[in-house]
């Protein structure tokens, strides 16, 4: 299986819901390294997993809404914490639409897994990772 990752990063402020989350209840700031990688049985004709151009340009593209805002007021999350695990999905779903609808050019028909990480400090992590299926 070959992959090819790309990263970027998002500085957004979100508060919790639940006494799980003790004083993260309270609105603070997070920053998050996000990388996403692409995962293929075999390389393009052109030696390639996935345009990595056009890969980043979309990562850009699904964390510029989000970049610079209090998640609590983005309609996409209504009622939801925005935990790492959640903005994880999020990413991945619209990075596998990316991969499905071409937009994400030679070789982005042939992606069948897609793992978003973020990176929420030096000591923790977390992740979303499945297959995408075919194109519609």
């Amino acid at each position: 299986m070959y992959a090819v990752e790309v990263r970027d990063h998002i500085m957004i402020a979100h508060s919790f819901r639940g006494d799980l989350f003790g004083p993260a209840q309270a609105l603070h700031g997070a920053t998050f390294v996000v990388d996403v990688a692409f995962y293929r049985d075999d390389l393009t004709e052109e030696g390639v997993v996935v345009d990595i151009a056009r890969a980043h340009e979309a990562l850009k593209g699904v964390l510029g809404p989000l970049n610079y805002k209090n998640l609590d007021e983005v309609p996409a999350f209504a009622g939801r914490n925005t935990t790492t695990e959640v903005l994880a999905r999020h990413v991945f779903d619209h990075m596998a639409a990316a991969a499905r609808s071409g937009d994400l050019g030679a070789g982005g028909d042939g992606i069948v897994r897609i793992r978003v990480s973020l990176h929420e400090s030096h000591v923790a992590r977390a992740w979303y990772e499945a297959d995408i299926g075919p194109a519609a």
